[in-house]
């Protein structure tokens, strides 16, 4: 509401301070042209080093995903050491105990 009470004011002072900058905006625009073979320079160079790291940053999210994979895996299967543990246990017994089989013949 405020922003629509303040807009006649906020249009007259852009026009004024904009018509008293004209003649500002005019004198550096010659400037302005002498900087543009430096910034063209600079894009270059952003391009260039845009494209040499931009890879190397994509093989290092590739490795860390990776990892990360690979500790959420183990973080899911540590706690399930002790069963697996104790299933070897019961499985070594069994297999101690049982008959070996009759297959092999003489």
């Amino acid at each position: 509401m405020i922003s629509l009470l303040t807009l006649p004011f906020r249009i007259l002072f852009g026009i004024v301070f904009g018509l008293l900058a004209l003649p500002i905006a005019l004198l550096a625009i010659p400037i302005a042209l002498l900087f543009i073979p430096f910034m063209l320079l600079r894009l270059v160079f952003k391009a260039a080093l845009a494209l040499i790291v931009a890879p190397l940053v994509f093989m290092a999210v590739v490795v860390a995903l990776g990892i990360a994979f690979v500790v959420l895996c183990l973080s899911l299967l540590v706690p399930l050491l002790p069963l697996a543990f104790i299933a070897f246990c019961v499985w070594a017994v069994i297999h101690v105990a049982s008959r070996p089989s009759s297959l092999v013949r003489t």
